[in-house]
């Protein structure tokens, strides 16, 4: 489920990309997945019912205190997070998850991490969806009881290539391999 989030960032944008990851999902593995955009506030009950929450947007994101408590009881308890920096969220969703983990950093993940390769092939981590800067697309995770909970790609954006062909007039290879990224990261997530 995406994450709605307050702060003014755009916890909403590019509706179509979990749709059309999840049908990526269904016809390409085993997975059985309801392949249908929903959303969540994580002052809400639901946020339980889902093992996988998203993450993306521009610009910022604060919790209030109340949803830093119940975001870190969901983590702590099985739930994974995967944020999509889809440039400007950088700062902004740093500062927040600090509050979640005062005590954690995110981690660089290295290139031979499992999730890199738990479906498809990525040797070289995370794809470059997306040139925002000439930066290199990075990969960070925060780590719960040695459990990957929170995954964070940066630079990277594969969420852009999941949404509806012309929002972001991606070419289609860019377009497969994010979904391949994307299918990567849910088998991951529910794989653990």
């Amino acid at each position: 489920a995406r994450l709605k989030y307050s702060g003014g960032g755009d916890w909403y944008n590019d509706p179509s990309a979990e749709v059309n990851l999840l049908n990526f999902i269904k016809r390409n593995t085993n997975i059985k997945v309801d392949a249908r955009y929903q959303f969540v506030e994580i002052s809400s009950e639901e946020i339980f019912s889902y093992p996988f929450l998203f993450v993306t947007g521009h610009g910022n994101v604060v919790f209030s205190e109340d949803e830093v408590e119940r975001l870190r009881l969901y983590l702590e308890n099985g739930g994974f997070l995967y944020i999509d920096d889809d440039y400007g969220l950088n700062n902004a969703i740093r500062r927040e998850m600090k509050k979640v983990f005062p005590a954690k950093e995110f981690i660089e993940l290295p290139f031979n991490y499992g999730l890199y390769n738990v479906f498809y092939n990525f040797e070289n981590g995370p794809p470059k969806t997306h040139e925002h800067d000439k930066n290199p697309p990075q990969g960070f995770g925060i780590f719960v009881d040695g459990r990957l909970a929170v995954y964070y790609t940066y630079e990277s954006n594969p969420s852009d290539g999941w949404a509806d062909e012309m929002v972001h007039n991606d070419p289609p290879q860019k377009r497969e391999e994010a979904l391949k990224f994307g299918t990567n990261i849910v088998v991951w997530a529910l794989s653990q």
